[in-house]
């Protein structure tokens, strides 16, 4: 991996218990946190909040690990979707439609809420912002109040994260290799500006 930053040694208390966290969750302390190192506050605030997220329970949790993969791949960044195919692995969500995410407009797995869910990630992920009136409608319709709010809360945080790693630098590590996870698909062509 070729960062913008180098990466710093983590060190100290708090330091060994990311180590030992990272190890104990992927088999290997990432690259990237030598990384956010570099910023404790914020690499705690980010981590703090990417707890808080999973927590949340109003929205199912393919429809969220699923809009996260399609802000990676739509903002390129090869870490998350790595990352999130392996959590997808590790909390037994489908990975025959995690797998496809890259290209899932031209993959005939996904029913029509996951689509309208890819759908609204992308098109919350684009500046501007193109989401329609018609799709929040239905994905309102579909999910209701609390679990849109939650979706699009996810959808925003996934564009912090994938945004941060590409300027950074920050690219996939390997996790879901690790796992013998077959290839993510191609990405497609795209119907976002």
């Amino acid at each position: 991996m070729t960062t913008r930053i180098p990466a710093a040694e983590i060190t100290g208390f708090y330091g060994a218990l990311i180590k030992k966290f990272s190890t104990k969750m992927f088999g290997k302390v990432p690259e990237s946190l030598g990384v956010m190192w570099h910023n404790q506050p914020v690499l705690k605030a980010s981590m703090g909040f990417g707890q808080k997220l999973q927590k949340w329970n109003s929205c199912d949790e393919s429809l969220k690990s699923y809009a996260h993969m399609a802000v990676a791949s739509l903002i390129g960044c090869s870490w998350c979707l790595d990352f999130n195919y392996f959590m997808a692995h590790n909390h037994g969500l489908d990975l025959d439609k995690a797998q496809q995410i890259p290209r899932w407009r031209d993959s005939g797995v996904f029913t029509p809420l996951e689509r309208d869910v890819l759908e609204y990630a992308e098109a919350m992920s684009t500046t501007p912002v193109i989401v329609t009136d018609e799709l929040a409608a239905r994905l309102l319709e579909q999910l209701g109040a609390p679990a849109l709010v939650e979706l699009t809360s996810v959808i925003g945080y996934a564009n912090l994260t994938t945004r941060g790693n590409v300027a950074l630098g920050i690219e996939s590590e390997g996790f879901a290799d690790a796992c013998g996870l077959k290839p993510l698909a191609v990405p497609s062509g795209r119907g976002v500006a």
